[in-house]
């Protein structure tokens, strides 16, 4: 999600000082705190080794034992004249990296242990959890991983649950409804349509179309908002150390309405972002970056930094229902002589929907922590539809 959302209610109300603006030690400041939280987050990494790491080599005598009649020696189907039934859509293929690595090895372990209908799958693929171990099971996906050959594909560990307002680093293929109201103050509403489409190992496209709604003069007001366009690129990504790193580059045409939080310039928008994964499922996400219009008359010049935290929490010995608490603490700052820093703070849950885990929800409520007047608490919510993982009515 662009920062857009986050900060168009903020530009509506904010009074613009008349001071200068100062843009060189802006972005100096903002490449200091960048670099600082990034090492520090590379610092906080860690090895995400498991007690009894997985065998490939004896997951192979698994796989072969068991599964080869139905997915083939290499991974990609055996011969369908040699199968007793019709592929279906979701027959996968694992020698694909774009379908395999997005994959997190809990999605895979859950379908192997309870059959595909678990999972809203296929009844083709039967439950092996009565006839494997669970160092079994873990050893066979182990095998399967290595059907990718191609390196630099981030894993779907690193995929972690979507903050409201915090971008997260992993390329995705998202559609993604987001809506902000306004709970106190001046009746108003933002929604944004997002689509997320990621490109070859490392790259994503977005565009966020906003939609906004206002009470003016007794009177409502919508308009579409500034549209954003950007590409992230991921940096870095381990496994081992639970780290993933990207940057982002953005431009929003000035679309929108300034009445309802339109920029009234074109304004670019980089921003990093850095997120770490811990051994007990806790997570952070990092997030910095700035808007830059191009006429600074208009609007002025930005930082934001945004931090989630929170946990993964699911039944079932981790293969359930996923529920993910967090909280997020979110900043802002004209880069005016004179502006102060507004902080709110932003507890939420996110919750998967479907058997496939595919569509999932959050909610929260976005308090103001400084600089209160004329900014108001705001209630959160998104829909999101991981399209990758199947069409919206499947997976249920």
């Amino acid at each position: 999600m662009s920062a857009r959302q986050a900060l168009a209610y903020s530009f509506s109300l904010r009074t613009k000082s008349n001071g200068g603006v100062v843009p060189v030690l802006g972005v100096r400041r903002a490449a200091c705190v960048a670099a600082f939280a990034i090492t520090t987050g590379i610092g906080l990494a860690q090895t995400l080794r498991p007690a009894h790491p997985p065998d490939a080599v004896r997951g192979r005598v698994v796989y072969e034992g068991g599964c080869i009649a139905c997915h083939g020696e290499k991974g990609t189907g055996a011969p369908e004249a040699s199968t007793r039934f019709r592929r279906p859509d979701t027959f996968p293929d694992f020698t694909r990296c774009d379908q395999t690595t997005p994959e997190p090895n809990s999605g895979w372990k859950a379908v192997i242990v309870h059959g595909g209908p678990n999972r809203g799958f296929s009844t083709i693929m039967p439950s092996f959890g009565s006839l494997l171990s669970d160092g079994q099971v873990d050893d066979v996906i182990a095998y399967l991983r290595g059907f990718c050959r191609e390196k630099g594909w981030p894993r779907g560990e690193l995929n972690l649950p979507r903050a409201l307002v915090t971008e997260k680093a992993f390329p995705e293929k998202e559609f993604v409804i987001s809506t902000a109201v306004n709970a106190t103050g001046n009746p108003g509403a933002s929604t944004d349509f997002i689509h997320e489409q990621s490109f070859g190992k490392r790259g994503q496209l977005e565009v966020d179309v906003p939609w906004d709604l206002e009470k003016i003069d007794q009177g409502w007001n919508s308009h579409v908002g500034d549209i954003t366009f950007g590409w992230k690129q991921v940096i870095f990504s381990s496994l081992k150390t639970g780290s993933i790193f990207s940057l982002q580059a953005g431009v929003l045409p000035p679309t929108g309405s300034q009445k309802l939080g339109g920029a009234g310039t074109t304004v670019f928008e980089p921003f990093a972002a850095f997120d770490q994964l811990f051994r007990t499922n806790t997570w952070v996400q990092f997030q910095m970056g700035a808007d830059l219009p191009h006429d600074t008359e208009i609007s002025p010049q930005s930082l934001y930094w945004n931090t989630a935290i929170g946990q993964s929490i699911a039944g079932d010995h981790g293969l359930g229902r996923l529920w993910s608490p967090m909280v997020e603490f979110l900043a802002a700052r004209d880069l005016e002589d004179g502006a102060k820093t507004d902080w709110d703070i932003l507890p939420e849950m996110q919750v998967t929907l479907s058997r496939r885990q595919h569509v999932r929800a959050n909610f929260g409520v976005r308090t103001p922590l400084t600089n209160t007047e004329g900014r108001s608490t705001q209630v959160y919510f998104y829909l999101l539809w991981d399209w990758a993982d199947g069409k919206l009515w499947s997976g249920w």
